[in-house]
């Protein structure tokens, strides 16, 4: 019997993204409100007025407080832009989108299942240091969090991506 890894490091190539950045007083209403916009910009609210596709994962970047015991307000939630769009994206018709170039990004990355809420998502960034130990390799207060299923589904996948230093 196979065991899933326990973490995997990957490198993504530069890219177009759409971005919304939310500070509501919850995470989960920050991101809740972030998708939505960057759902009708996907299903046609954009200046070819047509439907981009869904791409996956969409990703929240977050950042922790300085005891590193909350997560900060301001979450990025972030759409990658389909191929065919990434050389001249579409326009948001709404102003809180922002197009944005990304650079190359190496991260090492942990599988959890479940709702994304302040709670999970702190105890996954605290589980994920203890199986990796003391390390220099990776920022500490800035992370992200990958999700690649409907929020809707009760166990979906996510995963939490530490970002390794340049």
């Amino acid at each position: 019997q196979c065991e899933e890894a326990a973490y995997e490091e990957r490198q993504y190539p530069p890219g177009k993204w759409a971005c919304v950045t939310k500070g509501e007083p919850m995470y989960e209403q920050s991101i809740s409100m972030s998708f939505m916009k960057l759902m009708r910009y996907i299903c046609k609210e954009n200046s070819v007025g047509c439907h981009l596709g869904m791409t996956i994962p969409v990703l929240n970047e977050i950042h922790l407080t300085k005891e590193g015991t909350k997560l900060e307000r301001e979450v990025v939630t972030a759409y990658y832009l389909p191929r065919a769009f990434q050389q001249n994206p579409p326009l948001p018709t709404d102003p809180e989108i922002h197009i944005t170039e990304r650079a190359p990004l190496r991260v090492i990355t942990r599988v959890f299942y479940g709702m994304t809420t302040e709670e999970t998502i702190l105890r996954e960034i605290s589980l994920f240091w203890k199986l990796l130990g003391s390390t220099d390799t990776v920022l500490r207060e800035t992370y992200i969090v990958a999700s690649y299923e409907n929020p809707s589904i009760p166990q979906r996948r996510n995963e939490i991506w530490f970002i390794c230093r340049a």
